[in-house]
This record gives C-alpha cells, sequence and structure tokens, in this order.
C-alpha cells in the first residue's frame, strides 16, 4: 500500500511526466508532522489493522456479537407469553381449589385438591350458543363464591333448580313433592335440630342472616320453598355439617364458578393445620412438610380421581 504522502487531496496520482525535483519542492496538502493523526478522510481509506493470532489464519467471515439485550428481551417476551396462556386458563377454562372443610364428605375430604371447569356453564349471554355449555342440573357439585361474602369459595351440590320446590321432613329431601335418592348423602347426628332436618320452619330461626329470614318467610308456600329464577338452593352431602343454603339463602347463577373436574391431589391430615395454613410461617412449614413428606402424606386412592 502506498504511503499516505503520495495520495493528492483530490484523491488522484501524480503524472508520470511530472519530475521528480518538482514533486518534491512543491508542498504537499497532505504533509503533517510526525505523530500527527491522519484527516477523517484518510483515516476511511485505510482500513483498520486487525490482530491476527499466532500462527493462524483469520476467517474471512467475522461472527457477530450477540447482544445481551436481546437475549432478555427474547426471555422477556417468553415469560409475558406464558403468563398471558396461564391467566387465561385459568380466567376461562380451569381453576385450583383446595377443600378445607368436611361438608362435603365422603365426596369430597379436607385436603382434597381440585381442579374446577369454568367452561361448563353459561353466563347467559350470546356466547352460549356457541361454546358447549349446559345448564346447572339437580345433583351436580358447583364452586361458587359466597353470597354472604363474594371473596370466599364454597363447593356444595345443588339440590334445586329455579322453579323447584324444595321440603325437607326428618332429613329426606323432597322436590316437588317427590323424595330425592341421594347416596351420597352422610348423616352423622340424631334428628334434634328442628330447622336444619325440617326445612323450611318458619316458627323457628336460623339465627344466621336475618336477610335470609324475611326472604324465607315470603318464598315459602304450603310447607315448601320455591327456587326463583336464576337461583339455586345448594347444600353439603355431609348433611348434619354443612353450612348450606338453608342458613343463607339461594346461590345467585352469576355467582357460580364451576364444576370439580378432577382431584389431583388428596392429602392426609396427619397434623394440625397442614393441609390449611393461614400465616406467612404457616404456610412456609406447610409447604416444607409436603415437598419432605409427599409419600406418606398423599392419599394415592383419591389422587387422579373424577369427581362425580
Amino acid at each position: 500500500m502506498n504511503s499516505p504522502a503520495v495520495h493528492l487531496a483530490d484523491g488522484g496520482s501524480p503524472d508520470e511526466h511530472t519530475p521528480a525535483s518538482a514533486a518534491a519542492d512543491e508542498p504537499s496538502s497532505d504533509a503533517r508532522t510526525p505523530g500527527e493523526p491522519l484527516p477523517e478522510e484518510q483515516s476511511a481509506v485505510e482500513p483498520p489493522t486487525v490482530a491476527q493470532p499466532a500462527g493462524g489464519n483469520v476467517s474471512p467471515v467475522q461472527k457477530k456479537p450477540v447482544s445481551a439485550g436481546t437475549d432478555v428481551s427474547s426471555s422477556l417476551q417468553s415469560l409475558m407469553g406464558t403468563v398471558v396462556i396461564a391467566v387465561f386458563v385459568i380466567t376461562f377454562i380451569v381453576q385450583a381449589f383446595q377443600i378445607p372443610s368436611p361438608s362435603m364428605e365422603n365426596t369430597l375430604l379436607v385436603g382434597d385438591y381440585l381442579l374446577v371447569n369454568k367452561l361448563c356453564y353459561g353466563g347467559g349471554s350470546v356466547a352460549d350458543y356457541f361454546m358447549p355449555y349446559r345448564r346447572v342440573r339437580r345433583g351436580d357439585i358447583v364452586v361458587f363464591h359466597y353470597p354472604v361474602n363474594p371473596a370466599q369459595h364454597f363447593v356444595k351440590r345443588v339440590v334445586g333448580v329455579p322453579g323447584d320446590r324444595v321440603r325437607l321432613i326428618n332429613k329426606q329431601v323432597f322436590v316437588n313433592g317427590v323424595a330425592l335418592k341421594e347416596p351420597y348423602a352422610r348423616f352423622i347426628r340424631p334428628s334434634n335440630d328442628l330447622f336444619r332436618d325440617n326445612f323450611p320452619r318458619l316458627d323457628v330461626s336460623p339465627g344466621e342472616t336475618p336477610e335470609w329470614w324475611l326472604q324465607l318467610r315470603k318464598l315459602v308456600e304450603d310447607g315448601q320453598l320455591i327456587v326463583p329464577e336464576g337461583h339455586y338452593f345448594v347444600m353439603g352431602d355431609n348433611r348434619d355439617d354443612s353450612y348450606d343454603s338453608r342458613y343463607w339463602g339461594f346461590v345467585p347463577q352469576a355467582n357460580i364458578i364451576g364444576r370439580p373436574l378432577l382431584i389431583y391431589w388428596s392429602v392426609k391430615e396427619t397434623e394440625p393445620d397442614v393441609t390449611a395454613p393461614s400465616s406467612m410461617g404457616d404456610k412456609l412449614y406447610h409447604f416444607a412438610y409436603a415437598i419432605t413428606h409427599i409419600f406418606q402424606i398423599t392419599r394415592w386412592n383419591r389422587t387422579l380421581r373424577l369427581v362425580r
């Protein structure tokens, strides 16, 4: 490569007929003092020197360095996509719940973990005609927002649908004058509770919610409770130990979340508060205990069982 001193300012080359002495006597426009940096246009002509490894050849194709920012952005996009899918599934398709009380024994036990099908029932909108929805039926087990405190979730069995006339005589459920066959119902106490075992009773106040007591008196006809439109009468399978519609009223259609589909895990009650932690310390203890004793506390005969 020629020395920078032989280049002209216009990028041309010296005429071959020009005397060498004349070229030497004329001051060059590119003349510089030792150590002076090259002009900008000259540095653009000269490619930067690339260090070569000793005893090796430089590949003609140079790999571009991978940007760390690109990796982080891709990871965040993948994470956000996963979160969006999970939120969609939990919101519209399936959700996990835990049974904290014995009100549904022996169908559902304390410590059962459920997957609830949220696509089972329609919401009374146009989507009902395009989705595989169906109406809530008598005998269905449903998970719903507790009407008195919607932040809580309850699970009960539907006994009366809109228009039904419900009555209990000595613990036997009658709907529209016909005794129901309920092989799942459990009774553990004697018939000594007039309101619980012979429902509805207008001469005995339940003493739970005054609003329900007033509504109850308006909906009883010929000793039978009439279920209004858009509402359901629900009871626990453990009839003697269930806080259900007898005590706080009907479940509105809008409160129903879905129907239990599967018990994906079931845990024995081996120690106090193992299955129902409250504080952060209890939750950490519960998690550690479950991990270290998973084979001992799991009810294998109930795990992966369909809920019927």
